[in-house]
């Protein structure tokens, strides 16, 4: 790291400062990045810049794109402009990167209709960035061109791009108090678009729904933050939330093409090969139904503290209690006595439950996602895995509708205890944890904080609001 000078210096300062430098060959590069990092004065960079193009001759793309970073970072829309001009005149297409910073510093400007002709420009080399978009939405919303901004969300999602919950949640922002049924009608789409996809809001999120609802001109709408009872019933509203279970033929199906795309359609016998699957098979259904399935290797990693099979153990003894059929998914190495796989303690373990032992190269979740569909539609598994690559294996949205549902379902999720002494589970829920609508109720699932991975914890928290 080097401290970049506090202003600008002339042609002979520059040089000295390089000479004294340990590899003068990238002195221009670090120097770029400390300006960027202390957010130097622009003129100072700019002095920079002007005594390499008079060494040089010319100034190297990637010098040009760190000063563009910096000229952002400080909203200095004039320099960004000239900037652009430069690199458009040297360089007949410049890569992500470059316009990633073009289209930031220029969406939070007065210019930020140049930004929309640059996501253009975009579009003719590459598919934008999601934040390329996110850019131009967000300044579209500033300047309450929401019909724009709409029409962007639209295009990105076209490109399967996934939106973040920041930028759904300046949707719900910027038309607070509007009266367009138009845009009423996008912004009940997003919350539908929450519940396609299980995707779960944060609080400050799940508030801003809840401000625009209530907003609304004339629309009468009332939200009230409540926890569902178990049998799935709204203490609010009296409505009765949406039943988990998938029926007989939906169940059918799922089963059908779970077993024909992921467990026959896809690598999977990279991962393990053809007969010890048929052996799985075999063990299965000379053993059928289970009651529960538990990814054992998965299960043995809950408390890291802990020897892997006094983990396993735990969740096992614990599940074994409600004295159902459990069988655990293991792997050949837990039965060779180490110090994480006690031979006494796998003894014990198996006489509570079925255990199937695959090779140690093996990928659990088909074996997991086919034993428990072939036991039937009672049947629950235990991982701490959120199985999102079996729903994109799934060609159609319906059938990766009825996956997440039968998913939200059937998985057992665990709690291990703070005192780190038990561990554990949330049943499974009897009723569906998606956001839901009749019409005249919404109820939104949420989480208390912020998560930007996916999770398979579904939320306690709910957001009732009701047309009074």
């Amino acid at each position: 790291s080097v401290q970049p000078p506090e202003k600008p210096l002339q042609a002979e300062e520059w040089n000295r400062l390089k000479k004294s430098f340990e590899s003068p060959a990238v002195f221009e590069e670090v120097m770029f990045n400390s300006m960027v990092r202390y957010n130097s004065p622009v003129d100072v960079a700019k002095s920079l810049l002007t005594h390499v193009a008079k060494s040089n001759g010319d100034i190297a793309y990637n010098l040009l794109v760190k000063y563009l970073a910096l000229c952002v970072q400080q909203g200095q829309t004039s320099e960004i402009r000239d900037v652009y001009n430069i690199m458009k005149m040297r360089f007949k297409i410049l890569e992500s990167g470059a316009y990633n910073l073009l289209i930031r510093g220029l969406s939070n400007s007065d210019q930020w209709r140049m930004a929309l002709t640059l996501l253009e420009e975009v579009k003719k080399i590459m598919i934008p960035s999601r934040t390329n978009y996110e850019s131009c939405i967000k300044a579209a919303t500033r300047h309450q061109e929401m019909k724009l901004a709409f029409e962007l969300y639209h295009e990105m999602l076209a490109k399967d791009l996934v939106p973040t919950l920041d930028v759904l949640q300046t949707f719900f922002d910027s038309c607070r108090g509007m009266k367009d049924a138009e845009l009423q009608k996008e912004l009940f789409g997003m919350l539908l678009y929450l519940r396609e996809n299980q995707i779960y809001p944060h609080k400050t999120f799940m508030r801003s729904i809840k401000l625009w609802f209530e907003s609304i001109p004339g629309g009468n709408w009332r939200g009230h933050l409540t926890n569902i009872k178990d049998s799935g019933q709204c203490p609010v509203c009296n409505h009765q939330l949406e039943d988990s279970d998938l029926t007989e033929e939906e169940y059918d199906n799922l089963r059908e093409r779970i077993i024909r795309d992921v467990i026959h359609g896809t690598d999977m016998f990279r991962k393990t090969t053809p007969e010890e699957f048929e052996a799985f098979q075999t063990f299965v259904e000379n053993r059928l139904p289970f009651d529960i399935v538990i990814d054992g290797l998965n299960v043995s990693h809950i408390k890291p503290r802990k020897m892997q099979c006094e983990n396993l153990f735990d969740a096992v003894s614990c599940l074994a209690k409600e004295n159902g059929r459990l069988l655990v998914l293991g792997r050949k190495h837990m039965l060779s006595n180490s110090s994480n796989w006690k031979r006494e303690i796998m003894k014990q373990m198996q006489s509570k439950a079925d255990f199937f032992f695959a090779e140690n190269i093996s990928e659990d979740d088909a074996f997991l996602l086919y034993a428990t569909l072939q036991s039937g539609k009672h049947c629950r598994f235990v991982t701490r895995d959120f199985l999102r690559d079996h729903k994109a294996c799934l060609s159609d949205s319906p059938t990766r509708h009825l996956f997440r549902k039968w998913q939200r379902g059937h998985q057992i999720v665990f709690l291990p205890s703070v005192e780190g002494k038990q561990i554990n589970f949330l049943p499974a829920l009897r009723y569906d944890c998606v956001v839901q609508t009749t019409g005249d109720t919404w109820h939104i699932p949420y989480k208390d904080i912020f998560e930007e991975k996916y999770s398979y914890q579904v939320p306690r928290k709910w957001l009732c609001i009701q047309k009074k």
